[in-house]
Parts: structure tokens; sequence; C-alpha cells
């Protein structure tokens, strides 16, 4: 298992069960229908806890390009590993939300609301305000790195390689409830993606699959879940390095 598969597998394992939450509560016909918003907040937390637990001990676990540069930038991972792990966290989210959309594709034949089959994939404003949104993918991914940064040890040893953490070193029950936290407080205002590749992956998902009546994507809104969760990861970064200096 070297570092590159272990952020695909992660990332498959993480999309396919919290987006599958997202499918479960919101699709039509489905066990879980209109189960709410703290079934979908727990389903994430806990595939974060899965994901974490299968990746951790190969990759760290980053799963989410933001962490993958806010390690780099505060100087806990190498920059010349970075293109490697958001290539696969990209791979991965696009492999799980394929696979969502295999496991629920009856509920999304007989699902008439268009945005809410794309909700399954990828993330949308309650309100639409750019600079809102903008702020609040800011503000959840600051959170989700900077409480990462206390959390974490600097590295792994796997063979003669070593490699920093990401939500691996964290362990993966305190991440779970990091990013349950997360979704319950600052996640009603965009869906809180706090990950590119969580939310552009399965967006180029949505796309290209044959789902009947599905919405357009959104690109125009498409780009703030990728920029916001960078910016926060920055933010974050260098908040932490100044505050070690």
């Amino acid at each position: 298992m070297t570092p590159f598969i272990a952020e695909i597998i992660g990332t498959v394992f993480l999309i396919l069960l919290g987006n599958g939450v997202v499918a479960n509560v919101v699709l039509t016909n489905t066990k879980g229908n209109n189960s709410g918003w703290i079934v979908i907040t727990t389903g994430w937390a806990l595939a974060v806890f899965i994901a974490v637990v299968i990746a951790g001990p190969y990759s760290g676990a980053h799963l989410n390009p933001a962490v993958s540069v806010g390690l780099a930038i505060a100087g806990k991972f190498s920059w010349g590993l970075v293109p490697t792990y958001i290539l696969g966290q990209f791979i991965g989210a696009m492999l799980g939300a394929f696979f969502v959309w295999l496991m629920y594709k009856d509920h999304y034949n007989a699902t008439k609301d268009a945005g809410l089959m794309q909700a399954t994939f990828c993330t949308a404003p309650a309100i639409r305000n750019t600079v809102s949104n903008l702020f609040s993918e800011v503000v959840g991914t600051f959170v989700l790195i900077f409480v990462i940064f206390y959390f974490s040890n600097p590295e792994i040893t796997s063979g003669p390689l070593k490699i920093a953490m990401g939500l691996g070193s964290v362990g993966a029950i305190p991440v779970a409830f990091l990013v349950w936290a997360i979704g319950l407080s600052l996640g009603g205002t965009t869906g809180y993606a706090i990950n590119p590749a969580r939310d552009l992956g399965p967006r180029m998902v949505h796309a290209i699959l044959p789902i009947p009546g599905k919405a357009s994507n959104n690109w125009g809104y498409a780009w703030i879940p990728v920029a916001g969760p960078l910016i926060g990861a920055a933010l974050a970064a260098a908040l932490f390095i100044s505050l070690k200096s």
C-alpha cells in the first residue's frame, strides 16, 4: 500500500459513506428519507473516521487537498508530494461518487427534485451570496486545519520513508468529532465542503453520469468550495507558524 493508493482508497470510503448518507436522507423512498441534518453530519463524521482508519498508517490520511497544502505551508509536509496526494484524493472522490450513484440508482430514478439529486454529489449554498459563501468555506476549513496542527505529530515512518501526518496523526476518533463539530456548528450555510476534492470531484461525476432530470452543475459556484478551503488552510498555517515563532 503506497501513500498514493492509500489516499485513493481512503477518499473512496470518505465519499462513499459521506455522500452516501446524504443520498439516504434526501433521495425518494430510501429507508432514511427525511431523517435530517443530524444524521447527515453524523454520517460524515463516521465516514471520516473510517477513511482515517484505512489510510492513516500509509499516507497520514490527508484525504483533502486543503490538508496537504496546509501542512506543506507549515513545513510539515513535502511540497514535492502534494501533487501526488491531491491526484489520489481526486481519483478517490470521483470513484466514491460513482459508487454512491450505483448504490442508489433506483432512488435517483425515483427522485424528481434535481437539486436533491445534485446535493448527493456536491455542495450548494443555502442562500446564494458569494462573499458570505466564500467566508463560510474559509472559516470551516480554517477550524479544521488549525485544530489538526495542534493534534498532530510531525511524521510517521513507513520503512525508510518518513511521511508527515495529516488527519491520521489526530487519531480517527478525535478527527471524527472535529468534523462532526464543524458540520453541526458551521455547516448550515454552504454544506461545509471544507475539501476541494470532496466537492469538485463528485461535481464532475454528476456532470458525466446519465441521471434523468438532473440539474446543471452550478459551475458558477463551483470555485468557492475549492478556493475557500485552500484559503482557510493557508490562513490556518500562517497563524500556526506565527504562534510557534
